[in-house]
């Protein structure tokens, strides 16, 4: 290659790279600031309110008691005879 040829390859890569910059930067960039807002929360403390007596209550259900349909004495319910 002669140097006329390296000197114009190097032309065209910097028009080519200048036009590329700037067609990026119309087509990508937004006219927006580039700030959002966060939602603030407030700080966790120590404080619990005491629950509403209307669901929380004496009679209320207690899901975490064990129901027993029938009286069975099988230990291994599921492996049973005829499964």
């Amino acid at each position: 290659m002669k140097q006329k040829d390296i000197a114009l390859i190097i032309i065209i890569a910097a028009i080519s790279a200048g036009l590329s910059f700037g067609l990026s930067q119309l087509v990508f960039s937004s006219a927006q600031a580039g700030s959002q807002k966060a939602a603030v929360v407030d700080a966790i403390t120590t404080d619990f309110a005491s629950p509403d007596p209307k669901f929380f209550n004496t009679q209320s259900i207690d899901p975490s008691e064990i129901i027993q349909v029938s009286p069975s004495n099988n230990p291994n319910p599921f492996n049973g005879p005829g499964h």
